[in-house]
């Protein structure tokens, strides 16, 4: 999230989150064992940065913030985790503005908190970062709220057992390890329970889901068994999915299930099928474009979202051409546009690399044709009826995941609204209560 999305400050303790969902999800566990490790008692309080490692600039992003923190922050504890700390610990050790490094694992257990120095830290005191490969299993995490946020974000996985030549990710959250189905199910009837309309499932890889739970379970299948065992949770979605391991109970929830949001982002990364084997993808361009018809046809209101890389080393124009075609072919609606970002120690730095200058333009470009397919999304649901989940006052999101304006209803509350039109950027809705009157 660029410039960092900051959790409420908490009995002295404040967490900054850049990145993922599953990063959001982790970070209120780690307030939690932060106020348990007694971290909000030191006087200045604490500021807590959960950092992201997926670009170069998610990198710059939160060094940028963490010194702004200190100069505003003067007497503050300030701890540096998450990706970009378990991928690069040095390059925060070496920040005099930082107190302590903690690793991806260490994050989440109280007792690394209580290791804090009071003063005269040496490197090697400052930096408690472990072998992420070492890490077998993913614990369930159980939280009650995600504080500040209309919707809850449940763990089901971490970590991931794929290479892309592009990605840093493995080597900051480590192997594919599965959270196992009974407590997933415990932790979303634990939301439900407190009152949230929808949930989230997260995860580095979701798809790889199950591997290695006995019996393998796959992603359809703990979908189902949350739906089966959890009737009050009124909204589930996922988050991004790689359509290639998508199983066919999954697509068989998609169908079948009104509970499951018709939104699914898919980590597509390019159209090009030269670009994709380079990457090291394990999916080509057809694979895709018959992906998204295939679920459009079972899911007719289904809107799709993607990650598309632009500028990937080797791309000439034509390969470039393909992926922004892509667009157009697969239906996408929500695009999520990355120029290329070599991360030191991933195959794809030692390639040829594309001039910065073009990199940048393929990238508008990519945002433009991302602009437009969304423009006309929001054309297309004038007059529709949508079921708007309120996010904050004014806001909510549809079941699509589309945002609205609508001046009705609390955070949290799901409001049956008309789309009266779009300002471009977000429809525009009126309360069906509101119009009939």
């Amino acid at each position: 999230m660029s410039g960092g999305d900051p959790i409420q400050q908490d009995k002295g303790i404040e967490v900054v989150t850049f990145g993922c969902r599953l990063n959001t999800y982790e970070s209120e566990v780690m307030r939690r064992e932060a106020t348990a490790a007694g971290l909000g008692e030191l006087a200045g309080g604490a500021i807590i940065f959960n950092t992201c490692a997926v670009t170069a600039e998610a990198v710059r992003q939160a060094r940028q913030s963490i010194r702004k923190a200190r100069r505003e922050n003067p007497e503050a504890r300030i701890i540096v985790t998450g990706c970009a700390a378990q991928t690069g610990p040095q390059d925060f050790v070496a920040m005099d503005e930082v107190d302590l490094v903690l690793g991806n694992e260490e994050k989440l257990k109280s007792h690394s908190y209580r290791a804090l120095p009071d003063f005269g830290v040496n490197l090697f005191e400052k930096a408690r970062v472990n072998d992420i490969f070492s890490v077998r299993e993913t614990a369930s995490h159980m939280v009650d709220a995600i504080e500040g946020r209309a919707r809850a974000f449940v763990q089901v996985q971490n970590g991931c057992d794929h290479r892309c030549t592009f990605c840093i990710i493995p080597y900051g959250r480590g192997n594919s390890r599965s959270v196992p189905m009974g407590a997933v199910v415990e932790q979303v009837k634990r939301l439900a329970g407190n009152g949230y309309a929808e949930v989230v499932l997260s995860g580095v890889d979701m798809t790889s889901y199950g591997a290695d739970l006995p019996g393998a379970p796959k992603l359809g299948r703990l979908v189902k068994a949350i739906l089966a065992q959890v009737p009050d949770v009124k909204r589930l979605r996922l988050s991004s999915i790689d359509s290639i391991e998508a199983d066919d109970e999954l697509l068989e929830v998609v169908a079948c299930e009104k509970r499951l949001m018709p939104h699914l982002h898919l980590s597509l990364q390019a159209g090009d099928d030269l670009t994709l084997k380079r990457m090291k993808r394990r999916h080509l361009r057809d694979d895709s474009i018959r992906f998204c018809a295939q679920v459009r046809r079972l899911r007719p209101d289904i809107v799709f979202g993607a990650d598309i890389i632009a500028g990937f080393p080797t791309e000439t124009e034509e390969m470039f051409q393909r992926s922004l075609d892509i667009v157009e072919e697969c239906g996408l609606t929500h695009l999520h546009v990355f120029p290329f970002s070599p991360r030191e120690g991933t195959p794809a730095a030692r390639m040829p690399q594309v001039r910065r200058e073009v990199v940048k333009e393929r990238a508008a470009r990519l945002r433009a044709a991302g602009e437009t397919a969304y423009r006309r999304h929001l054309a297309a649901l004038a007059g529709t009826v949508q079921s708007i989940l309120i996010e904050r006052d004014g806001l909510g999101r549809t079941e699509g995941f589309t945002l609205a304006a609508i001046a009705a209803g609390q955070p949290g509350e799901i409001i049956e609204a008309v789309v009266t039109g779009n300002d471009g950027a977000q429809l525009q809705a009126v309360p069906l209560a509101a119009r009939a009157a």
